[in-house]
C-alpha cells in the first residue's frame, strides 16, 4: 500500500507527492542484491536491498525496515515496485544509523514469486487463516535469508540492531524478534497488522502473529494513527493488548493524521512519532 520511491534525478515520489531530495545529503543511498538459497530455472535468486549509510565510519548501529503488502493484493503492477520510507530512514541517518530496505521474494527488483498469503486464484490477499498465516511464514523465510546476511557484515554494529516496518512490515517485525529475541535492541511497528479489520476472520489472524513476539523480553514501539482504513485504532489497541497478554512487553502511540494523510500513513510526518522515537530510543540505549 505505502510506496516510496526515489526518482533517478533529484525528486522523490513519496505517497504520490514529488519533493527534492537534499542538495547536501549526509548519507549514502544504494542498491544491494542479497543472496538466496533459492533458484529459478537453475539461476540463483537474490533480493533487492536498498541502504541508506551515513557518511563517515562504521561499523554502525543499524534499523532493518520491512515493507507491507500492496493495499488489497489485486494490482500485480504494484508488487513491482521498490519500497521504502526516506522519512524514516533520513530520521535515522541523521543519528548516525544505518538503515536498510529489504525487498522480499517478488517485490521491487526482487527474484521470486510473491506469494505472501493470497486467495487460491491470486486475485486478493486472503483473509481466512488457513491460507494468511502461511504467508507471514513465507514472509519470515524471506527475512531470515536477509537477517543472515545483514548479521554477516562487517559495516553492521551487532550490539544495536533494530528491527521494524509499515503496516505487514510491521507485524513481521514483532513476530520476527519473538523469534530471535537476541538479535534486536528494539522493535518499531509503524501501523502493523496483516489482514485489514474488515476482513471477517482478522481476529483470528492478527493478534495471532502479534502473540509470536511476546517472547522478545526489550520494549517495542507501536504507532499507529487514526482513521486508518486498513486497521481502525480500537482493532489495534486489541492486537496490542493481546501481545501484552502474551507476556509482551511495549507502548502503544496513536496519533490524529494531518490533512491529507490517512492513519496508515503516518510514518510519512515524522513530527508525529519523533517524540516518542526519541524517548524510545534512549530507553532502549541504556544498560
Amino acid at each position: 500500500m505505502e510506496i516510496s520511491l526515489w526518482r533517478p534525478d533529484t525528486q522523490l515520489l513519496s505517497f504520490g507527492v514529488l519533493t527534492q531530495k537534499p542538495l547536501n545529503p549526509t548519507y549514502t543511498r544504494r542498491v544491494e542484491r542479497v543472496p538466496t538459497p533459492w533458484t529459478e530455472d537453475g539461476r540463483p535468486q537474490t533480493l533487492e536491498m536498498v541502504v541508506y549509510q551515513p557518511l563517515g565510519p562504521g561499523p554502525y548501529p543499524t534499523l532493518v525496515f520491512n515493507h507491507g503488502s500492496t493495499g488489497t493484493g489485486d494490482k500485480p503492477e504494484w508488487f513491482l515496485l521498490t519500497w521504502t520510507a526516506p522519512e524514516v530512514a533520513r530520521y535515522f541517518v541523521d543519528k548516525g544509523w544505518q538503515v536498510l530496505f529489504p525487498q522480499r521474494r517478488g517485490r521491487g527488483q526482487s527474484d521470486g514469486l510473491y506469494d505472501e498469503g493470497f486467495e487460491r486464484d491470486r486475485s486478493r490477499y486472503a483473509c481466512r487463516p488457513e491460507l494468511a498465516i502461511p504467508g507471514l511464514d513465507r514472509a519470515v523465510a524471506d527475512l531470515d535469508v536477509v537477517m543472515a546476511h545483514v548479521r554477516s557484515r562487517a559495516d553492521v554494529n551487532p550490539q544495536r540492531l533494530l528491527i521494524g516496518g509499515v503496516s505487514r512490515g510491521g507485524i513481521l517485525s514483532v513476530a520476527y524478534a519473538g523469534a530471535h529475541p537476541d538479535w534486536f535492541r528494539g522493535v518499531v511497528n509503524f501501523v502493523g497488522g496483516w489482514v485489514g479489520d474488515r476482513c471477517s476472520q482478522a481476529d483470528a489472524v492478527n493478534p495471532v502473529i502479534f502473540r509470536r513476539g511476546a517472547a522478545f523480553a526489550q520494549p517495542t514501539l507501536w504507532l499507529y494513527g487514526d482513521k486508518d482504513p486498513f486497521y481502525a485504532l480500537r482493532h489495534s489497541r486489541r492486537n496490542f493488548d493481546a501481545f501484552i497478554e502474551a507476556g509482551g512487553r511495549g507502548a502503544f502511540e496513536s496519533y490524529a493524521p494531518p490533512p491529507g494523510l490517512d492513519g496508515h500513513s503516518i510514518y510519512l510526518d515524522r513530527s508525529l512519532w519523533a517524540p516518542a522515537m526519541e524517548r524510545y530510543l534512549a530507553q532502549i540505549a541504556a544498560p
